[in-house]
């Protein structure tokens, strides 16, 4: 196998003749709730830089955004075991039998004490050598893993065998639990993502200080274009509440629904729409039954990206009552706020994980302390009560998420740190990214 430094001039000779690539690597493509990923690469193509999309499974859902279709058609889906897998063995065991064994050996011992990791590693090495060779064929000059987890794993295989520099996005969970070979992903990273100041110090704290030089927050961004705001806020004790979010313990839904419970004690009108999937549903919806809210709560399930648009645009206040979990959960910063405030829309959340760093308590949304349904219900009434709070709010979420959290920036600042890396660097010159980031969404104004 050739060693990393004769990769690197294979994949610059490669790139010369054909436009020089990005690879995305995920766990699983399509996904419901995890749109970002899907509106990052649509971005980074309007940029000009070609990206190919390597899912380590295809999810096949009742419910698809129509923009993941195409995505879903270009993909390179490929099975676990087949003969194309075992011919990619076969080929690295010829090339550098000693490189090809070391992988295997690395990602053992780094993964060892983590099941999940351990034999995820087992599973999808086969399939990532695979990718490897595929890759150096397509002319890869760098990869993008989404999340620090199996994904990841791929991406470290990929590039010891090949030598293709790769980087990660590490959002939440994904750093939170389970850090098994964090440290050892970081140190063979070109670089690191964190999508929050929150979670960047989490891998220092886990790393050292030494890494965090390679580590940049760069936010995750929504469409500011595509979410546009009405600013028409609700009527006297007739509360609109929307909670979208997948159903599992870190999104505390049975918080919410608890306020809700509370705000009918008050007498105040009010519809709750809960938008999402997941394993508490049941649970949930029991909650539900014994506080005789059937009238007031709607478990709507999971919907495609426009009925969520719809549902923000039909709302008066987002609601996510997250809470951190035994063992380690908790969010990042979730999109679901940021398009919420994108349209203009008083959002009220829990004050953890790096959702203070996009709601701004009293400024650009409501925090409160988490598993505090009280609290919550407190918030929900004052902003039923005030309707110049919700429109001072909504005004300031709007402004922040163009200016901070707006998918155009976002993207662009990591098309920038990726072709700042070998077989890139020619394509960075011909583009003009500042003149890209310092773009102006449209301006706020009422629909």
């Amino acid at each position: 196998m050739p060693n990393s430094t004769t990769s690197g001039a294979q994949i610059d000779k490669q790139a010369k003749s054909r436009p020089a690539r990005v690879a995305y690597l995920v766990s699983a493509f399509p996904t419901v709730e995890e749109t970002f990923v899907l509106y990052e690469m649509i971005e980074m193509e309007k940029l000009g830089v070609a990206v190919e999309l390597y899912p380590l499974r295809r999810l096949r859902l009742k419910i698809e955004h129509p923009e993941a279709d195409s995505w879903v058609k270009r993909a390179h889906y490929r099975p676990f075991l087949s003969l194309s897998v075992l011919r990619a063995q076969w080929r690295f065991l010829r090339r550098d039998w000693m490189t090809y064994f070391k992988a295997w050996a690395e990602v053992l011992s780094g993964t060892w004490g983590s099941a999940d990791f351990f034999f995820g590693a087992i599973v999808i090495f086969p399939k990532a050598a695979l990718f490897a060779q595929e890759m150096m064929h397509e002319g890869i000059a760098h990869i993008h893993a989404h999340f620090a987890s199996h994904a990841t794993v791929s991406a470290l295989i990929i590039h010891r065998l090949t030598g293709i520099p790769f980087s990660f996005t590490a959002r939440g969970t994904d750093i939170q639990v389970d850090r098994h070979m964090l440290k050892e992903k970081i140190e063979a990273a070109e670089f690191v993502i964190a999508v929050s100041s929150d979670n960047k110090k989490i891998m220092i704290d886990e790393c050292g200080p030494i890494l965090g030089k390679k580590i940049r927050v760069i936010h995750g961004g929504v469409d500011v274009g595509r979410l546009i705001p009405s600013f028409q806020f609700p009527a006297a004790s007739n509360l609109r509440i929307l909670c979208v979010a997948r159903f599992e313990e870190v999104k505390g839904h049975t918080y919410l629904v608890e306020a809700c419970r509370l705000l009918r004690e008050r007498g105040m009108a009010f519809k709750c729409r809960l938008v999402g999937d997941g394993p508490l549903v049941s649970k949930i919806k029991k909650q539900i039954q014994q506080a005789e809210l059937q009238d007031a709560v709607c478990l709507l399930g999971a919907r495609a990206y426009p009925e969520v648009i719809q549902e923000l645009r039909q709302a008066d206040v987002v609601v996510l009552p997250t809470a951190p979990t035994a063992d380690g959960k908790r969010e990042g910063i979730p999109n679901v706020l940021k398009e919420a405030m994108a349209c203009g829309l008083p959002v009220l959340a829990s004050s953890v994980g790096g959702i203070p760093e996009l709601v701004e308590h009293e400024r650009t949304g409501i925090l409160v302390p988490p598993r505090d349904s009280v609290a919550l219900a407190d918030a929900l009434q004052r902003l039923c009560e005030d309707k110049a709070l919700c429109e001072r709010l909504g005004r300031a979420a709007r402004d922040k998420v163009v200016r901070e959290f707006n998918v155009r920036i976002s993207t662009a600042k990591r098309a920038q740190l990726f072709l700042g890396t070998p077989g890139h660097k020619g394509l960075l010159r011909s583009m003009n990214i500042n003149e890209y980031t310092e773009s102006q969404a449209p301006a706020v104004q009422s629909a």
